[in-house]
């Protein structure tokens, strides 16, 4: 559905973040005398009152019968479709739609194809992966618009001047399923890895997994581009689209540090700023997505050597005392908490884990913990509790030491006194969300950065972020 196609119809807002606030003012700039009504929390309201110069009705009780009034919503990503009240909705009619899905149907040509877009996605690395991608791209001297779930609503880029010559687009599990309500169909799509996440939006894993695919199997790119080493990847039928493998010998994939084409070594990767041998991986993503543009990838590989890396990504902040901090507050699922103690294995680890509980299973989690545990494991946040029970057996035998904090301050304290004076790293890898205690996984990273005794905003901005 293209903004035009709004006028007449009764349109409402749900939600007031960015994403929604991004909304607002693409719509009150292409429809300035379209009525729009938001729901938002109380607290938001006086906000989006004032923000808005008047121009919204803001509601506060969201019930199906209110959403029902409207034509349709325009959420925000962070709201789940499969809520009562949004289905209640729908039933009666209403249509959900996000910013994404507004900004796809902008830019599709009449047969839907995005040209020059490339859309990622995938439960861990998704970020860096776009980043990265973008990076190379203007490596290459290409005018190139870096957006979406990174950190940029798609609705503050709608229309820049001049336009770029490519689209390095993250989509969160949120947002894939909006390229089919959309009817575009980005050129390239890339998928990373699929791991249980956001099980309390989704309501189930099979949904998950259905909606993070979404974006090729209902978007039909004209080439996806798929981890080789994935099981639900390996698991797909694509007809509409060409398949590009990564990770696996015949196309782009890691023997060691190096990066191959097939046969042929490319570029040694070991002194790269990418962090973590699995984002070293994901290289060979980019450069398979480069290929599917027509790009030269063999020739742009080296430009990673100037790529800076994105904030609260194994994020080195800095030395203190002998004990070395590493922010990672992206990590999200256990399965990223895992990857992020790969990466500095046989040091003294003190590991903090724990957040908002969606109810994922951390069992394999504490499988890896009986052979490749860290020395010391910090539990905090409202899974705290069942991440702490799950492991108490092992801390028993030995394993590793064990210890429960109620929240990040306490967590920081134990980890440094842990490790005893005796140097280390104390790696914030928390393997669940924030809400609750924080606005989002960068305020829980400044706020580690703060407790370790670093300037929270020299380690928060993302480079590259818009149109360059």
């Amino acid at each position: 559905m293209r903004i035009s196609q709004l006028e007449g119809k009764r349109v409402a807002l749900w939600g007031w973040g960015r994403e929604g606030r991004a909304a607002f003012h693409a719509l009150r700039e292409r429809l300035p005398g379209l009525p729009l009504t938001l729901f938002c929390p109380q607290p938001e309201a006086a906000a989006a009152r004032a923000e808005s110069a008047g121009a919204l009705q803001v509601e506060s009780a969201v019930t199906g019968e209110a959403l029902a009034r409207f034509d349709v919503v325009v959420k925000s990503p962070g709201i789940s479709p499969y809520t009562p009240e949004a289905l209640q909705a729908q039933a009666q009619g209403t249509q959900f739609i996000g910013g994404t899905s507004l900004w796809f149907s902008e830019h599709a040509r009449a047969d839907g194809r995005l040209p020059d877009t490339v859309c990622v996605t995938g439960t861990k690395g998704k970020s860096t992966t776009t980043s990265l991608l973008a990076h190379l791209l203007r490596a290459a001297g290409h005018r190139t618009g870096l957006a979406g779930n990174i950190g940029l609503p798609l609705l503050e880029v709608l229309d820049p001047q001049p336009a770029p010559e490519y689209w390095a687009v993250e989509l969160s599990s949120y947002q894939t399923g909006e390229v089919a309500r959309s009817g575009a169909r980005p050129d390239v799509a890339v998928v990373l890895n699929i791991f249980p996440e956001h099980l309390d939006w989704h309501g189930s894993e099979q949904r998950y997994i259905d909606d993070k695919l979404a974006l090729v199997t209902a978007g039909h790119p004209r080439v996806a581009v798929l981890n080789a080493a994935d099981a639900h990847l390996r698991a797909l039928q694509l007809p509409h689209s060409q398949v590009v493998w990564f990770n696996q010998p015949a196309g782009w994939h890691m023997v060691g540090e190096v990066v191959y084409r097939g046969a042929q070594p490319v570029f040694d990767t070991s002194d790269t700023p990418l962090p973590g041998r699995h984002n070293r991986g994901n290289l060979c993503a980019v450069l398979a997505a480069l290929e599917a543009l027509g790009l030269d990838a063999v020739a742009l590989a080296p430009a990673v050597r100037s790529f800076r890396p994105l904030p609260n990504r194994l994020q080195l902040l800095g030395e203190r005392d002998g004990v070395r901090w590493v922010n990672d507050s992206i990590s999200t699922t256990p399965h990223a908490s895992l990857a992020a103690l790969d990466c500095f294995a046989g040091q003294r680890i003190a590991l903090l884990v724990g957040g908002h509980d969606r109810g994922v299973d951390w069992h394999d989690f504490a499988a890896h913990m009986r052979d490749n545990a860290p020395l010391e494991i910090v539990t905090m946040g409202a899974n705290g509790p069942r991440i702490h029970a799950l492991l108490q057996p092992l801390a028993d035998a030995g394993r590793f030491g064990l210890h429960a904090a109620g929240d990040l301050p306490h967590a920081v304290e134990q980890a440094r006194a842990a490790l005893g004076g005796q140097g280390g790293v104390v790696l914030l890898s928390p393997g669940a969300p924030s809400f609750g205690a924080y606005r989002d996984y960068v305020a829980r990273g400044r706020h580690f950065a703060e407790l370790a005794g670093f300037d929270p905003d020299s380690i928060s901005a993302i480079p590259g972020l818009g149109v360059a």
